[in-house]
């Protein structure tokens, strides 16, 4: 979330689009119902299913799966042709001004660097600004300049028109009018919009692309950065966030900084890619500081063996030549190119797409370790459950070793929240039987890996036997110690760089913040977004005053936020330029004459007098917010509809007569997976997966309490497409994509109406996501037996949301 939950209840219009917060996140849901009780505001949703939060919106619009590009791309064009936007904020605060290179260009779908016998964007070098001679990138304060971003944006948002909303989405242009509507109220500076989105966008071969967009709909209407407003991501569960933070994705480090590219041998090379210069002058680009934070993060795990000499352990990191995420992963399985998988707190066999591939991988392993307190899907995939998992137990040969954990409740540390505030939990029970806590098994393997290296040596054993493990008790190290190490701490005294004569932190003394990290090896932390969590005076995770002065919703004394305590993120963007609050009733944050300050901590440089020009956007080196990504998409630097890789349509309406841009052109899939797709043809049904608010993922049907009261798989169609197939509702359906098939229990409901695309009527299918053939629900089949293999072209996160099924009376 860029704000948080509270300030939701800020807002005067509400877009709830891909995600259902009212079942999904029932409790965060609450600062909704605040918002509509208390600020009188809309609450707006478009989804392809008549959901719960529906049920309470002011306006709900049934829309296609996969076609919210189109949707909210009108919105852009409906904002720019219509002059509602917040001109001050985009003037000043967004890159609209910025002059784009001669060479860029787009043409029916595909911007310019293609290569077509890749089969992906080779060359992005066009897509950026003219830089002039000066370094600096050229601007027009005019915005009239052909090639700026503002002439660019509006001419690509043009062809996004209220016909093609109806033909692609299936939105009446009555419909998408109110909608439009809705949001172009709240740009002016006294009211706020907010957006609230989920796996409804994630999961889709253009999703980062679909928030994207969404973020560019906030910019436009002056919303980022203010109280009530923002983009806010509901994340899944706990602790995603957390997760997402450490850099557990397999290009990730701690922190959001990346791991290096296989070309990328030079150290000093690889940071000044990372670190980028300001393209304006005076702004912030705070990125440039990311030596600091590399350097203190590899003397957290490497000590003394990091030191300038070797480019602190440079050479201990991996350099990858392709992406490491998980539908990569259960390729390599399947080409036998892999011997082993360490499976943690994860169920891979109902949680990744094609079921079928997945089992066919994990086979070919020769061993499988799953670190899980219950007895998953993925556990068993050897044995046979009947229709449901029908398995040959003697033709696998893989070595399942399975290793019961803790659950939450058994275990202290900290929490992060979808408002990214760190919030430390205590221990409630003690864990059954010989089940060990996730630190206590990773540190029992480490040990033993270190054991084998120190007794037989290796190739390149240095980053094992060199990794640092201080802990006093090496077996099983607390989660105290790892939240300082994370926090980070000074290994010599830190200096004023204003001041040398005053220290700011002593050597050996918990760090105060990610501002006093040094490159030169003098700090250590294992995350910079951390430092601030736990200080010298103690743990501001645990705190509990939940005192809001301004009743605006900030608690800053209620555990603590990434980055620096902030609630609000880029909330100097809610001051013009002259550090007056746009909406002196909502103010976050202001201006004194000799520094800003407020209900939140200002995120931006606190002495910094407005009148010098620098800019909110502190981290980007534009020092203003991006409509135009320049490289760092991977389908184009602005969002533009793909349909998904399996589609009731056969094109793209957008592009009917270019078949390389039907679908994602900056998409992974792997050849085998590609014949795996299936067309309307064959399976002429819409189908999207979704969540329960009665059960987690595939965890609580173990759980006897939810198995009472959701007990079976079932399936959920719309009234017109029953009478199409002859069923009523608990008649079992068979439900059959081009990679398997599931039988369950049918719902008829009015939730999914029949939508005309194209001209053609449309059914979608809904299919819950949490039954499988273990734990104490009814035995069923496992959901992603029917969804393909193709990643998100950015963050590789499956298309679950979208793909063709087709379905008949079983």
């Amino acid at each position: 979330m860029t704000n948080h939950w509270v300030d939701i209840k800020n807002a005067d219009v509400i877009l709830v689009m891909g995600g259902n917060a009212a079942e999904a996140h029932p409790c965060g849901f609450k600062w909704v119902t605040e918002a509509k009780a208390h600020n009188k505001a809309k609450l707006v949703v478009v989804d392809p299913r008549f959901t719960r939060t529906a049920s309470v919106a002011d306006y709900y619009v049934a829309t296609r799966t996969g076609t919210d590009i189109v949707f909210l791309g009108a919105i852009v064009n409906y904002l720019l042709t219509n002059d509602k936007i917040q001109h001050e904020y985009v003037r000043n605060y967004t890159d609209m001004p910025f002059i784009v290179r001669e060479d860029f260009a787009f043409n029916d779908g595909i911007y310019s660097g293609y290569d077509e016998a890749a089969g992906k964007y080779s060359d992005k070098s066009s897509w950026n600004y003219e830089i002039g001679e000066d370094g600096y990138a050229k601007v027009d304060p005019t915005l009239g300049h052909p090639r700026c971003v503002y002439q660019l944006m509006k001419k690509h948002y043009s062809r996004y028109t209220t016909e093609m909303v109806e033909k692609i989405c299936g939105v009446a242009p009555a419909q998408f009018q109110k909608v439009a509507e809705a949001l172009a109220s709240t740009a002016v500076p006294g009211r706020a919009g907010t957006i609230l989105y989920a796996l409804g966008w994630t999961h889709h071969s253009t999703g980062a692309q679909t928030i994207r967009l969404g973020a560019m709909v906030q910019l436009l209407l002056g919303n980022m950065g203010i109280a009530g407003g923002g983009m806010n991501a509901l994340r899944g569960h706990s602790n995603i966030q957390g997760l997402t933070d450490l850099g557990l994705m397999s290009n990730l480090l701690p922190g959001y900084m990346t791991l290096p590219n296989e070309a990328e041998q030079d150290f000093d090379a690889y940071i000044k890619a990372r670190a980028p210069q300001a393209l304006r002058p005076n702004q912030l680009s705070y990125w440039s500081n990311y030596k600091k934070f590399h350097v203190s993060f590899m003397k957290s795990w490497w000590g003394d063996a990091a030191t300038p000499e070797n480019n602190f352990a440079f050479d201990y990191l991996p350099k990858l030549d392709k992406p490491y995420d998980l539908l990569q992963a259960i390729e390599l399985m399947n080409q036998g190119k892999m011997n082993g998988y360490i499976c943690q707190g994860f169920n891979v066999l109902a949680s990744a797409p094609n079921k079928a591939k997945v089992q066919a991988g994990l086979s070919k392993l020769k061993f499988l370790v799953v670190m899980d307190p219950l007895e998953t899907e993925t556990a068993e995939f050897w044995k046979s459950h009947g229709e449901f998992h029908d398995v040959d137990p003697a033709s696998i040969q893989t070595e399942v070793f399975r290793l019961p954990t803790t659950c939450f409740a058994e275990e202290r540390g900290s929490l992060v929240s979808s408002s990214r505030v760190l919030q430390w939990h205590w221990q409630g029970a003690e864990p059954p039987g010989k089940a060990r806590s996730d630190i206590e098994i990773m540190s029992a393997l480490f040990l033993r890996m270190k054991g084998a290296y120190q007794k037989d040596g290796g190739k390149f054993p240095d980053p094992i036997l060199n990794l640092t493990w201080n802990y006093a008790r090496p077996h099983s190290p607390t989660p105290e110690e790892l939240a300082m190490e994370f926090n980070g701490k000074a290994l010599a005294d830190v200096l004023d760089p204003k001041d040398p004569t005053k220290v700011l932190a002593k050597k050996g003394e918990q760090l105060a913040g990610f501002a006093q990290l040094r490159d030169d090896g003098s700090t250590a932390s294992g995350c910079w977004i951390f430092a601030g969590s736990w200080t010298q005076v103690g743990n501001q995770m645990g705190r509990r005053d939940n005192s809001d002065p301004t009743g605006i919703g900030n608690t800053l004394n209620w555990a603590w936020a990434w980055p620096a305590n902030r609630r609000v993120l880029y909330n100097r963007a809610s001051c013009d330029t002259q550090g007056k609050p746009f909406d002196p009733t909502r103010k976050l944050i202001g201006w004194n004459g000799t520094s800003w300050g407020g209900a939140d901590v200002p995120d931006f440089k606190v002495d910094e007098n407005p009148v010098g020009g620098m800019n909110p956007f502190i981290m980007n080196a534009e020092g203003v917010a991006r409509f135009f990504a320049r490289g760092m998409m991977n389908e184009g630097p602005f969002p533009e509809h793909y349909e998904p890789f399996e589609n009731p349509v056969g094109k793209n309406l957008m592009h009917p007569n270019n078949p390389r841009a039907i679908s994602n052109p900056g998409a992974r899939v792997f050849p085998d997976d590609r014949k795996q797709m299936g067309t309307a043809a064959e399976f002429p049904i819409v189908a999207t997966t979704y969540r329960l608010t009665e059960h987690f993922h595939t965890w609580t049907k173990h759980a006897r309490l939810n198995a009472i009261i959701q007990p079976e798989q079932f399936v959920e169609i719309g009234e017109a497409h029953a009478k199409t197939i002859g069923v009523v509702a608990g008649d079992h359906v068979k439900v059959t994509s081009k990679r398997g098939h599931i039988i369950a229990k049918c719902i008829v409901t009015k939730r999914i109406k029949a939508l005309k695309i194209d001209g053609k009527e449309t059914f979608t299918i809904g299919i819950p996501i949490h039954f499988g053939f273990k734990g104490l629900t009814k035995p069923g089949y496992l959901t992603n037996t029917l969804t393909p293999v193709v990643g998100d072209g950015n963050s590789q996160t499956p298309e679950f949301k979208s793909f063709l099924v087709k379905v008949e009376k079983a």
